[in-house]
């Protein structure tokens, strides 16, 4: 990709207006409360796979956002429909509707083959509202039953209830857990089946375990899960947060594995980076009553306008293919770096993957990555996560990889002195 042409003059400088008298003058930054550990750079502007910050300079991403911008940085069809939503109508306030909401709930269900949608701010209000459905479901169904089995190292999100179903990690550390909750191994079919009692209303897996350092399930245990689950009556949560709108490959990950589950959490990239989930029920999972799942704005005009530009984006002909075909390329190239720097396996979907590291050298390769004008996250202290816009293109990728190969050689040239200072 030419950076020349993605450049564009920067606005003219405003004079700022001095500070009240009696106001300190804050360094940039301070106002802000702290919640997740701030980088010091300030972006201005965002187009596809690049960002630039507030001295001009640009960065490859392949974050975007832990998979919450879709379609990348500002992509012409979301700009478009959040400006003519917003023209008409941006939030018709809590209890009414609007053809936005009505259309992504119309869309949502016809495309994943789902009887109900539920629309939400985020992936952890999806999770939370699962948990919900799925215990009022027990009631009708199941005698009272209320227990959820979770995995080991899932992460629902940081609501309390999704807390309560996830295992302690970067993204839930510390944070009390509610009743009704186990966890077995991922990937253990028979641990599974072990903890169901009369008290199990459902299991809640992620099809890939995102945070846990983009872990897939096999298709054995996923259809393992599916099976035991019809056979005993109780329900099947996926929590396609991370996975679904098209990240593996398909509108949902559960069809890469030839399962359908009864309750299904989305969020992430459904609103291609403003704030929206949804949570889908079918056949019997479809109890819940007005005002039990609660919530106030969910699902205004505007959001709503976002995730039908996103929908139908990703239903385009040929769009998931394309995703599939740059993900191998992806997949490939990492591999092939993997090889030559002596790290461990590349695993993954889609484009969504992970790089497992030989030492917990993640954040220290970030910083690398970051001096290289490339933007990465780290799942773990040992594991790079990949997850780029799903319009990324195979020459970004490309770049990507020679970016990420300077770091790698940036990080082992500095070992390799600390080795030979401390010999």
């Amino acid at each position: 990709m030419n950076l020349f042409k993605l450049r564009r003059p920067a606005p003219a400088a405003v004079e700022p207006k001095p500070a009240p008298a009696m106001a300190a003058v804050q360094p940039c930054g301070e106002r802000l409360m702290p919640g997740s550990q701030q980088a010091p750079h300030v972006f201005v502007r965002g187009q596809g796979s690049w960002l630039w910050d507030n001295a001009g300079h640009a960065y490859l991403d392949f974050s975007q956002g832990c998979a919450v911008n879709s379609l990348g940085h500002s992509p012409s069809v979301l700009v478009k429909a959040l400006g003519s939503q917003a023209q008409a109508l941006i939030n018709p306030g809590a209890g009414f509707a609007s053809h936005a909401l009505l259309d992504l709930a119309e869309r949502l269900c016809q495309s994943t083959g789902s009887d109900q949608a539920y629309l939400l701010n985020s992936g952890s209000e999806a999770c939370e509202g699962a948990i919900r459905l799925a215990r009022k479901w027990g009631q009708l169904h199941r005698g009272g039953a209320y227990h959820i089995i979770t995995a080991s190292q899932a992460c629902h999100g940081r609501s309390l209830g999704a807390l309560s179903a996830s295992d302690p990690l970067p993204c839930n550390r510390c944070e009390p857990g509610l009743p009704g909750f186990s966890k077995v191994p991922f990937n253990d079919l028979a641990a599974l089946h072990a903890e169901v009692d009369s008290r199990t209303v459902a299991i809640m897996l992620e099809p890939i375990q995102g945070e846990a350092g983009v872990i897939p399930a096999t298709r054995e245990y996923l259809q393992g899960v599916q099976q035991l689950c019809r056979e005993l009556g109780i329900l099947l949560i996926l929590d396609e947060v991370q996975t679904g709108v098209g990240r593996c490959g398909a509108l949902l990950a559960e069809e890469t594995y030839n399962v359908r589950a009864d309750i299904i959490t989305l969020g992430k990239g459904l609103g291609g980076g403003v704030p929206l989930a949804a949570m889908l029920a079918r056949g019997s999972a479809c109890c819940a009553e007005p005002g039990e799942l609660q919530g106030s704005h969910h699902g205004n005009a505007l959001m709503s306008a976002a995730g039908l530009a996103v929908l139908d984006t990703v239903l385009e002909p040929g769009f998931f293919e394309q995703v599939q075909d740059n993900g191998r390329h992806l997949r490939d190239g990492l591999s092939r770096l993997a090889g030559r720097y002596g790290q461990g396996e590349v695993r993954g979907q889609g484009l969504l993957w992970a790089l497992q590291l030989r030492e917990n050298d993640a954040q220290a390769l970030l910083a690398e990555a970051l001096h290289e004008g490339l933007l990465l996250s780290a799942a773990q202290a040992d594991v790079l996560r990949f997850s780029p816009a799903l319009t990324v293109s195979r020459g970004s990728i490309d770049e990507m990889l020679l970016r990420l190969a300077r770091a790698f050689a940036r990080l082992h040239a500095r070992q390799h002195d600390r080795r030979a200072v401390t010999a």
